[in-house]
Order: C-alpha cells, then sequence, then structure tokens
C-alpha cells in the first residue's frame, strides 16, 4: 500500500531488521560491511535457493519471480530497508521492486566507478554472472564512469558454485579459479587488467583465492559503498543495545541449504528457516 503523501513516514522500531536479498549466500559480503558499520542491527537474510542460480536464467525469468517474492518476504518479516545483494538482480529488477514497495529499498551494482578511479592502466575487467555482465545496465555505468577506459568483461557461472562450496567446506581448486580469471586475462588487452570489479556478490567471498592466483591485481565490490549507504537511509533509527543472531531464510530448504546453514553460523546466524 502506497503511503498517502501527507503521512509522515513512521520511525521503524528497534527490533525491525534490515532484509538482505540474494539468490544465494552471496549477500554475506554485504552483510558483514554492514555490520561493521551497524554493528547491533537485526539482518534476516534471505537466499533463493528456489531460484538458485540467477546467472543462467533470463531477465523475464528474474524480472518476475524477484518482485513477487519480496513482497512475501516484506510481508512476513516487516523490515525497516531491503537490500537486494545481488548484481543480477538489480541491474534486471530493482526499479519494479522500488515501485512495489512501500519502504527504502537498496540495489547493487557493478562498482565500476571505484574502479576506474584506482586503474593506472585504464583498463578494468567486470567479472559478473552472465545475466549481469550483458546488461545494459552496465554499459551505461562503463560510459559515465569509465569512459577513458577499456573495460572488458566475464561471466561466470562457475565461481558463484564454488563460493557456495568454499562457504560449506569445501576449498576452491586454484585451476578452477585460474581458468574462470583466465576468461578476462585472454581477451585483447587483457593482460594489461590492474583492476577487476566483482560484480556478483558471491565474488568477494573467493577474493583471497583470485588474488593468490593474481596478485598484480587490485580487487573492488559494492559491498562498502552499500553499507555506507545503509548507514546514511537509517541515521537516527533505533536500534538494539546489543547484538542478535541475525534469521537465515532459504525458499527452498534442503541438505544442501542445511550444510550452509550449518556453516554459516560464525557468520552471525543463529535461526534458520524456510519460507
Amino acid at each position: 500500500m502506497q503511503r498517502s503523501p501527507s503521512e509522515s513516514p513512521k520511525m521503524p522500531a528497534s527490533d525491525q531488521p534490515i532484509l538482505f536479498f540474494d539468490s544465494g549466500i552471496g549477500g554475506l559480503s554485504v552483510v558483514a560491511p554492514t555490520r561493521g558499520l551497524l554493528p547491533t542491527v537485526p539482518i534476516v537474510h534471505v537466499a533463493d535457493s528456489a531460484g538458485f542460480p540467477y546467472g543462467t536464467k533470463t531477465e523475464a525469468e528474474i524480472a518476475g519471480r524477484v518482485p513477487a517474492l519480496l513482497g512475501r518476504l516484506v510481508e512476513r518479516y516487516r523490515p525497516r530497508l531491503v537490500v537486494i545483494a545481488c548484481n543480477t538482480a538489480s541491474t534486471i529488477a530493482l526499479g519494479a521492486v522500488r515501485a512495489a514497495l512501500d519502504l527504502p529499498v537498496v540495489g547493487t551494482v557493478p562498482a565500476i566507478r571505484p574502479a576506474a578511479a584506482i586503474s593506472h592502466t585504464r583498463v578494468i575487467g567486470v567479472l559478473g554472472t552472465n545475466a549481469t555482465v550483458r546488461q545494459p545496465y552496465v554499459d551505461d555505468l562503463a560510459e559515465r564512469f569509465a569512459g577513458d577506459c577499456t573495460v572488458l568483461r566475464h561471466g561466470s557461472a562457475a565461481l558463484v558454485e564454488l563460493a557456495e562450496a568454499a562457504l560449506a567446506g569445501t576449498p576452491p581448486p586454484p585451476d578452477r579459479i585460474a581458468a574462470e580469471l583466465a576468461g578476462l586475462f585472454a581477451q585483447p588487452d587483457g593482460d594489461r587488467i590492474d583492476v577487476i570489479v566483482n560484480a556478483c556478490t558471491h565474488f568477494p567471498l573467493l577474493e583471497a583465492d583470485m588474488t593468490a592466483i593474481a596478485p598484480h591485481v587490485r580487487f573492488v565490490d559494492g559491498g562498502p559503498g552499500i553499507a555506507r549507504r545503509i548507514a546514511v537511509l537509517t541515521a537516527g533509527q533505533a536500534f538494539p543495545d546489543a547484538a542478535v543472531p541475525g534469521t537465515l531464510v532459504f525458499t527452498r530448504l534442503g541438505e544442501r541449504e542445511r550444510t550452509l546453514a550449518a556453516a554459516l553460523g560464525s557468520y552471525g546466524f543463529g535461526r534458520l528457516e524456510a519460507l
């Protein structure tokens, strides 16, 4: 329901959470810097395991699924703010979600602007899902913020799977990481890349592994910037006096998801639910 222009927004209660939404558990790379700035804010992280992965789906599938699912989640959890912690979902469905929900919605977009600011060679790599790297939104970001750079792109579904497996306790094989990075480095001018944008929230979870393969490259992602935006939007709001365990939600709760949930207790999640 849309608020009347004469109504002033109601301040959220201290126990109202921030809801982070992703196709999987990549949103952890956004949750971490957010907790760094807002250590006691209640957090609900939703992984759309029934729709995972998004990067291999069509734009129509994602545009139809994400707004409807977030509508159900907002009704259930009554968050103070929603973060679409997924580049693919944000580049395709952010506008529709904002139009449908009567609360602040923060999206995740490739960090091309900060990458261009620190590149010396003026050759930047954008590493995302197949669905993200082909979006016109990425063209627009490159034109507006990296017009004097060569921006190379590579879509990787494998890195998403490797990140989820790593969190479940299976370290990624270095040759698999190297093969995915070669998708950028093997392109014309790829040997000149000095900054890579991790344009999928799963990929920062593998940053140490990627740095071991390409120590000459700096990796950037949108997590810290999103955390700062969340802090601005929630300034002046009440929070609990102490941190409480977060809630981890899966849209399909099977053996794979239970294994992941068990591994995420150390990330501050103490409650597991299915939608």
